[in-house]
């Protein structure tokens, strides 16, 4: 492995993410070309997880815009403190009654229009950081076509034209990162904009190495136990597989519960909130537990054998 990746690889461990090669290479890619990094995959894979270790690694500022279904670029560009220009017109208008006698001062546009009157959403907000930034576009899947378009011209130039105030520019370039789970086809011409990246559920020896790292006071035989598991239950078909974000919160409570291993079926059956999250996908698991289990078992065997 190259040096400058294998550097990026121990800086990602670090701050507590596990990087596949390919996310490494794509995240090393993204930064010499200073292109926006394109992250998709299923929900709980670790995406959003990204943004977070990148902002802690340049010791800067993580601004995440979140998107939802009708999300318009004016709530995410900036908007008016009225509140704030009100009161500024009351002090003009206060100062000018004494003054305007002697020298013909009247209100002006600066009075009611000024960048101190500005509230910055995400966009603005990125543009506007002294410090260095990593821009979350979360769940850009979940936007309409008209605002990917108004996101594509964004990144292009990465400035905000205000007519009120003139044109804004960016003090430092941030770091874009965008996330989709695929829930719909985001347009080519945006794809193409950026690199992009596939990020899958981890690997047996993987989702081990995390859990390992994130799980305090877990037994190797407990770990080997419900990452095995989770490698079976991922293959049914469930409509929300459980991510890492369940995988921990399983193993967390596997580890606090002191058991010795996880193959009682009244355990795995009352601990199931924790990695499925509708009936249906309870039905389909208490339902396959002894198939499952019985699985869970022969991987184990391959694992430690």
């Amino acid at each position: 492995m190259n040096e400058k990746i294998e550097a990026l690889q121990q800086q990602l461990k670090e701050q507590g993410y596990i990087a596949d090669p390919s996310l490494l290479m794509a995240i090393y890619i993204s930064e010499i070309l200073e292109q926006p990094l394109f992250l998709e995959g299923d929900p709980g894979v670790g995406k959003t997880e990204v943004a977070k270790v990148m902002a802690k690694r340049i010791n800067g500022n993580l601004i995440r815009l979140q998107c939802f279904p009708g999300i318009e670029s004016n709530e995410v560009l900036y908007e008016w403190n009225y509140l704030k220009q009100i009161l500024n017109i009351r002090m003009r208008e206060h100062h000018l009654l004494k003054t305007e006698s002697l020298n013909g001062q009247f209100l002006e546009e600066e009075d009611l229009f000024h960048k101190d009157f500005l509230i910055a959403r995400p966009l603005l907000a990125a543009l506007q950081s002294r410090q260095p930034v990593v821009l979350l576009i979360d769940e850009i899947d979940r936007s309409d076509e008209r605002f990917e378009a108004f996101l594509l011209e964004f990144l292009s130039d990465f400035q905000i034209s205000i007519p009120e105030v003139g044109t804004i520019k960016t003090f430092h370039k941030p770091r874009v990162i965008l996330t989709s789970n695929r829930t719909r086809d985001v347009h080519d011409a945006l794809r193409r904009r950026c690199i992009y990246q596939w990020i899958d559920y981890p690997s047996l020896d993987k989702e081990m190495e995390i859990i390992r790292s994130k799980t305090s006071g877990l037994s190797e035989i407990l770990l080997n136990q419900i990452c095995s598991f989770l490698s079976v239950l991922r293959k049914y078909p469930l409509d929300k597989k459980p991510g890492l974000s369940e995988s921990l919160d399983w193993a967390r409570t596997i580890s606090s519960l002191g058991l010795d291993n996880i193959w009682d079926k009244n355990i795995l059956k009352n601990t199931a909130g924790c990695l499925v999250k509708t009936k249906e996908d309870t039905d389909m698991v208490i339902k396959s537990l002894d198939d499952a289990l019985k699985d869970s078992k022969n991987i184990l065997n391959r694992l430690i054998g």
